[in-house]
């Protein structure tokens, strides 16, 4: 029985792993990962259940410097994000350097008055000793409740990371049910993992300028799930890149994306997917809320 609730945002630099972190809490991969900055957009709710605890957690986009309206509206989401929250977990990775988009978040943290953990990742890439200095530094920028160390890929210290956040749950019935892991539709977490393709198979600015909205998702009768989604992006250019010779690359990108798809709904997915050109479309205003990049 839940009787203790606890909202934890977490935040940090892009690429650090927090979406990784967010699947691991959620037991199923709720937010897209990739190697390229700026994969997460939206702020995304993990839910976790540890005994008369619910913990959720908001996956929030790395913080960066914006270079279009996009990016401001992304930097802007993290900054809310801070406020209004029972803890907030910095991450940062196992290196001894406190670059600009830490210290801001640190400024972010210290005017919403609330505690904050410093959750050290990818301790599976270092040798225990290093992160001593990581752990020095970071003690003499601000005063951390705590200091976790974790692998969000293999879920290390994880368990540790919740026990310390479980201090500052409060008394409250459950926020989601007990069986809900995200707030996310089906259909926004299918777009995001067309989305997650593109950037797997893409280089370079091709898939940053891409969006993708599902058009039609419905369950037939058998189960099967009929999907048809429109990838946008700015470029002509960059849509013959998409679609590749012969439309090979589209194949390629969406038949990765249905296995996902398929694993997610647990059903038969059968994908449709066409590809139009909005140039210039992270910079325009109107663009941008017919995609959902609305101020909350």
């Amino acid at each position: 029985m839940i009787s203790k609730t606890a909202m934890i945002t977490l935040c940090g630099r892009p690429n650090v792993g927090k979406s990784t972190l967010a699947n691991t809490l959620a037991g199923e991969k709720i937010a897209i990962v990739s190697d390229k900055p700026q994969t997460t957009r939206r702020r995304i709710t993990a839910v976790c259940h540890r005994g008369q605890t619910q913990f959720v957690f908001m996956d929030t986009p790395g913080f960066h410097k914006p270079r279009n309206r996009l990016g401001n509206y992304m930097v802007n989401v993290v900054r809310r994000s801070l406020a209004d929250v029972d803890a907030v977990v910095l991450m940062v990775e196992p290196v001894a350097a406190i670059g600009p988009q830490e210290r801001e978040l640190l400024a972010g943290i210290r005017g919403a008055g609330v505690p904050a953990v410093l959750c050290i990742n990818k301790i599976d890439t270092v040798e225990p000793a290093q992160l001593l200095e990581v752990i020095a530094l970071y003690a003499g920028e601000h005063d951390f409740a705590a200091v976790i160390p974790v692998s969000a890929r293999t879920g290390d210290g994880v368990e540790e990371l919740l026990a310390e956040l479980d201090k500052v749950a409060v008394e409250s019935p459950p926020l989601f049910d007990e069986d809900t892991i995200t707030d996310q539709p089906e259909r926004q977490i299918c777009a995001e993992l067309i989305r997650e393709k593109l950037l797997l198979h893409l280089d370079r600015e091709v898939p940053h300028g891409t969006a993708v909205e599902v058009t039609r998702f419905s369950r037939r009768k058998d189960g099967v799930v009929e999907l048809e989604a429109v990838i946008y992006c700015e470029k002509a250019s960059h849509k013959g890149i998409i679609i590749g010779c012969q439309g090979a690359m589209l194949k390629k990108i969406g038949e990765s994306a249905r296995k996902d798809m398929e694993e997610l709904l647990g059903d038969k997915v059968f994908l449709q997917t066409w590809v139009k050109v909005r140039e210039n479309w992270r910079d325009s205003q109107s663009q941008l809320r017919n995609f959902g990049f609305t101020e909350e």
